[in-house]
């Protein structure tokens, strides 16, 4: 069942990838993944059009957006849908990026495998060599919550190879996002002696999952890729003394490192090749994300780069709407 049946129809590709890349990755994630690639109605291979990247926010894979949903609009429907309406034609990557940690920042980490190199060296070129899109000033990367850290991780970091991003509700002003959840965390390994392991096998053994032990592994799963320790449990280690509640400035401030706050300003300047910056927050984000991403701005706004900032009335949670703004802007600024 489709939201609405007349629309001209694009096609989902569904394409099954060996990595090279991922291969002996310290979680031992599987290799071979589907790769979900959306082309517009009546594609033609000699188009040549632009690609754009969709990685999703944690806890969620390419997969999940391409999945049929009893209410509203899937992402290829909603291309339909976009593409209507007159936005301009572009291809569109769904890469499955899920880990053992339960989702993804799109970093190369020791705690986690080299997923950044994943992205740029194997699923761009595989997908812009089978489909004829992209290639140098015609690639871009959107995502919402770590889908849009990690679309803000990439253009302060890799420039020369994205054109565009856009950054819905990215994880960023790491103190507002991180450090009230941090106590909420201890709470709940209180119960199981403060150890990471025993607690999430305690987790994983239950038949259901709580929200507030979604919430708590999503926190443990950023300790491996900002501040991996291999010689603990799938690499994560607390930034946070358990007893005193006290940062450990050694762990917090391997952490900050990745804060795209912090990285602008020493990356900041790669930010200026790209042909649009887009970013945009609900107002009372429920993870404080708002903040970090006023910051953000703010450094870009002084800095004299170019990008549009947006915030509306919402907080975290089923804003897929805002896809219709930024999708199109990518999809312009690349064609």
């Amino acid at each position: 069942m489709r939201r609405n049946h007349p629309l001209p129809r694009g096609v989902l590709h569904r394409l099954t990838h060996q990595s090279q890349v991922l291969a002996g990755n310290p979680l031992g994630d599987p290799t071979e993944r589907e790769l979900h690639v959306w082309t517009p109605p009546g594609w033609e291979a000699g188009e040549q059009l632009p690609l754009i990247v969709d990685l999703t926010g944690y806890w969620g894979c390419g997969l999940g957006h391409t999945n049929w949903r009893p209410y509203g609009e899937n992402v290829p429907e909603r291309l339909d849908r976009l593409a209507h309406e007159g936005m301009p034609r572009a291809v569109v990557a769904f890469p499955d990026c899920f880990t053992k940690l339960y989702g993804n920042q799109y970093l190369n980490s020791a705690g986690s495998g080299r997923y950044a190199d994943y992205l740029r060296e194997e699923i761009v070129p595989t997908v812009e060599a089978k489909f004829n899109c992209g290639g140098a000033g015609r690639r871009g990367v959107f995502g919402k919550s770590s889908g849009g850290y990690g679309a803000a991780y990439h253009g302060l970091n890799y420039s020369d190879f994205w054109s565009a991003i856009a950054i819905n509700s990215g994880d960023m002003g790491f103190d507002a996002l991180y450090i009230p959840t941090l106590y909420e965390d201890l709470e709940a390994l209180r119960k199981h002696d403060y150890s990471i392991e025993k607690y999430i096998r305690h987790v994983e053994s239950q038949p259901k999952l709580k929200d507030k032990d979604r919430m708590v592994l999503m926190d443990l799963g950023q300790c491996a890729f900002y501040d991996p320790d291999p010689t603990q449990f799938r690499n994560m280690r607390l930034p946070i003394d358990p007893h005193t509640g006290e940062l450990i400035a050694e762990r917090w401030n391997n952490w900050l490192k990745h804060d795209p706050v912090v990285m602008f300003d020493t990356l900041g300047e790669n930010l200026r090749k790209l042909k649009l910056i887009y970013m945009d927050c609900g107002n009372h984000d429920q993870f404080r994300i708002h903040y970090g991403m006023r910051r953000f701005s703010r450094k870009l706004t002084a800095a004299g780069i170019s990008h549009t900032y947006e915030e509306y009335e919402d907080d975290h949670s089923d804003v897929d709407y805002r896809m219709d703004i930024f999708i199109p802007a990518l999809a312009k600024a690349l064609s």
